[in-house]
């Protein structure tokens, strides 16, 4: 693969569906590598270290804010999220595209940091599904849902910032929507300035 890969960041409401969302892309597709975030929330049922978050103590987390060895990191519902920067890299110029799944503040750090990163948000068709799904999981008590409800309000404030609104109504659907997206911003003239350099050289020799 000669081309460099494109940092994606994946947002979207909590219950939105943006981490079956980024399943659906992992397994049908072969170009993209997901950056597992390091977190000090505690891990739900089923998940393990390394898999769906690297799980951290407070102290932990702190200790690689210190060393700068995260792209980014911010505070949600309580618990710090945070992008270990050494696996993104080597990712990407690999040729993978690479996926961070994160909230809008971290999002919002990454795209001033690297302002060629795609930003995705993902959102389900309304505010009622929405508010279905997250009971629906049955992971949390009503008050955690409720200020899952209030954050998300405050997040709806920034999703004119992302280059794309991803609605997830139709899983499938979305998955190659999403992957389309993805593929057609390789094509992007901003993004292919050593190739038209390129043209432009050999043109100059006719």
């Amino acid at each position: 693969m000669d081309r460099k890969g494109i940092l994606i960041v994946i947002s979207g409401f909590s219950g939105a569906g943006k981490g079956t969302l980024v399943k659906g892309l992992m397994s049908r597709y072969t170009n993209y590598a997901f950056s597992i975030s390091a977190t000090t929330r505690k891990p739900r049922a089923g998940e393990e270290n390394g898999v769906e978050y690297f799980f951290k103590t407070r102290e932990e987390f702190m200790n690689m804010i210190d060393n700068n060895k995260l792209i980014e990191y911010a505070q949600y519902v309580g618990n710090f999220y945070g992008t270990p920067k050494e696996y993104v890299d080597s990712q990407l110029d690999s040729g993978k595209d690479v996926i961070l799944e994160i909230e809008i503040q971290g999002a919002l750090k990454v795209k001033e940091k690297f302002p060629d990163t795609l930003l995705l948000f993902v959102t389900p068709p309304n505010a009622t599904v929405l508010k279905q799904r997250l009971v629906g999981r049955g992971t949390e008590d009503f008050e955690t849902i409720q200020c899952r409800l209030r954050r998300a309000t405050q997040e709806a404030e920034g999703i004119e910032q992302y280059d794309y609104l991803i609605v997830n109504d139709d899983l499938d659907e979305c998955i190659v929507h999403t992957h389309n997206i993805i593929q057609g911003e390789h094509s992007r003239a901003s993004r292919n300035i050593s190739k038209i350099e390129q043209i432009r050289e050999e043109l100059k020799s006719f």
